[in-house]
């Protein structure tokens, strides 16, 4: 058992930035074609925080061209390079999977001030 936490905390990255459900967040993805290396970003709306420790993930949200698109991130993941929260969101659920179903200005979240 120790040495599956000695494994885990080793990949684990130390700076972790605060990211909440509801918020809007830019998120910088090493993406790798062929020999080269681009960073690419996906900006949406956290809609579900998962699992905990080395496999924890978030699920984030974006309406492009009226389709609905969502990518799950590992927060610990080494393509992830950074995580920026745009805006912070009032919310008072965990999950939002509601917003799946919605469109158009009931399908956003209200800033918290």
């Amino acid at each position: 058992m120790d040495l599956v936490k000695a494994l885990n905390s080793q990949y684990m990255k130390e700076q972790l930035p605060e990211v909440r459900v509801g918020d809007t967040v830019r998120v910088h993805v090493r993406i790798k074609e062929g020999s080269r290396e681009r960073i690419q970003v996906f900006e949406g709306t956290v809609i579900a925080r998962k699992h905990g420790g080395i496999g924890e993930t978030i699920t984030v949200r974006r309406i492009s061209y009226g389709v609905g698109c969502e990518k799950v991130f590992p927060l610990h993941s080494p393509n992830v390079a950074k995580i920026e929260t745009v805006r912070k969101g009032k919310v008072r659920r965990a999950k939002l999977y509601y917003l799946r179903g919605r469109s158009g200005k009931s399908a956003k979240v209200k800033e918290k001030v």
